[in-house]
């Protein structure tokens, strides 16, 4: 079937309590072990592409793989653009055949924050494209996004809610608790905060930062209403394990092949694992 947009699976996901992945992707390898999790699992799947993948590849390269991957695909497929600051990216890439895309203007005071989303919906919405927009400041590093722990703000209930109602956002990431890249403890996320914005935005809630974060704490943020879970650093370290891995057992290996099929096997394998932590397997045929 055709690239979708993601707002109609996280609007089901949300009604039925579980959560879909979204899987940033880096490699043609890493774009077919992910949907190929998903065909087996019979699961959604929101392919994720950073700003840095999409400067590196090229935005109409990226949409062409993921229309070939979704065309060939009997479960819905959406294209996401995670963390973009650039509005006129952000327009490349849904000209290009991104289904979805996330403005982040979280950095920025609260209306400066709604104007930016408020502009993107706009023209997103006219091209039938989902948008996601970040209130309050996730910790970790995204791409050249760096914000300390010290600086990484929790989102306001309250605000969230007034956020969504100024800027029609339809899907929103609040901040609460979780970073971008491996923990080096326990996470310290903020659950009574998730609740307390779920019962105020009816919109799907997104979890950034979902490498690395505790199957139990993943299970508890998807029961209070988290409709989206973005899964990057994790599935980086399992790809590139495997190529090491062929190395050290073949240091003179020159055949792309022989390293990219094993990174993808194991790529294929954690993707499915994160997509039943999600409760989505068996879930394709899900509708608002």
């Amino acid at each position: 079937m055709p690239l979708v947009s993601s707002t109609s699976m996280l609007q089901a996901a949300r009604a039925g309590g579980y959560c879909v992945g979204a899987f940033n992707v880096h490699t043609l390898e890493m774009l077919q072990a992910v949907v190929e999790a998903a065909e087996e699992l019979r699961s959604p799947l929101i392919l994720q592409s950073t700003v840095g993948t999409v400067k590196h590849l090229g935005p109409d390269y990226i949409a062409a793989a993921a229309t070939v991957a979704a065309n060939r695909s009997s479960v819905p497929i959406a294209l996401h653009l995670d963390h973009c600051t650039d509005f006129d990216l952000i327009v490349r890439c849904i000209r290009a055949g991104y289904t979805s895309v996330m403005i982040d203007a979280s950095h920025s005071p609260f209306d400066e924050n709604v104007r930016q989303t408020a502009k993107v919906v706009e023209v997103a919405r006219a091209a039938g494209v989902n948008v996601e927009a970040e209130l309050g400041k996730v910790g970790g590093v995204e791409d050249d996004i760096v914000v300390e722990d010290k600086d990484a703000l929790l989102a306001d209930p309250d605000e969230c809610a007034r956020f969504v109602e100024l800027t029609g956002v339809p899907t929103l990431a609040p901040a609460i608790g979780t970073a971008h890249g491996i923990y080096k403890g326990d996470p310290n996320i903020d659950f009574d905060r998730i609740g307390r914005i779920a019962s105020k935005v009816a919109v799907p809630l997104v979890l950034h930062g979902g490498s690395g974060i505790p199957d139990a704490q993943v299970r508890t943020c998807i029961s209070l209403g988290m409709s989206k879970m973005n899964v990057a650093t994790e599935l980086r370290i399992v790809f590139t394990d495997a190529i090491k891995a062929v190395f050290a057992a073949s240091p003179d290996e020159n055949d792309p092949r022989k390293y990219m099929v094993p990174a993808k096997n194991a790529l294929r394998e954690a993707a499915a694992a994160k997509i039943r932590l999600c409760g989505s397997a068996g879930k394709a045929g899900d509708r608002a």
